[in-house]
């Protein structure tokens, strides 16, 4: 089974331009411990299958499985992963999604666009770090719900519909894994 590499440190690294950013309102410790308020709420007052969840209480960061592939297919830094998914406000808002029979559900269907599996290379800050985060925890054929505050989102800055200092949530199907180079 391939080791987890995907360290706390380095989502704290691939945030420091989020955290340059200085709020008058407010402090990240502030907006972080809202945004822990704001999962942990939103997990109090909905139901979701969870048969194994990994926290991480400093970052906020949490996933919580609803199906375990136990296929042994893990990922590492570098290596290319396909994954479906489905991103949500916490007020559980379709933002984003892979898959084109939600987005039409959600309203957000555009024919100018491909709903296709997400491909990327895990490891080079392509992707917002809760979401690499979160896909690096799982093995292939895992389906996940992937809890993150918005220091490891969109921020301050917020995106598209997604407004500023807004905590979200993936859900996620790692479809597959192609390895890396090796090192």
């Amino acid at each position: 089974m391939k080791i987890r590499v995907f360290t706390i440190l380095s989502l704290l690294a691939g945030s420091m331009a989020m955290i340059s950013c200085i709020d008058d309102e407010a402090t990240d410790e502030v907006i972080l411990a809202n945004d822990k308020a704001s999962i942990e709420e939103y997990l109090a007052n909905n139901s979701i299958v969870n048969v194994k969840e990994v926290h991480d209480e400093n970052t906020g960061l949490r996933v919580i499985w609803q199906e375990v592939s136990e296929s042994g297919v893990g990922v590492e830094a570098g290596d290319t992963l396909s994954v479906n998914y489905v991103g949500r406000l916490l007020t559980n808002q379709v933002f984003d999604t892979s898959l084109e029979d939600v987005a039409v559900d959600a309203g957000i269907y555009s024919s100018s666009r491909d709903y296709e599996p997400l491909v990327f290379p895990i490891g080079y800050n392509f992707l917002i770090s809760g979401f690499e985060y979160g896909a690096g925890q799982m093995e292939v054929g895992d389906k996940a719900t992937v809890f993150i505050p918005s220091l490891f989102a969109y921020g301050r800055q917020g995106s598209g519909s997604i407004p500023a200092n807004s905590p979200i949530m993936f859900e996620l199907e790692l479809i597959s894994v192609t390895p890396g180079p090796v090192e």
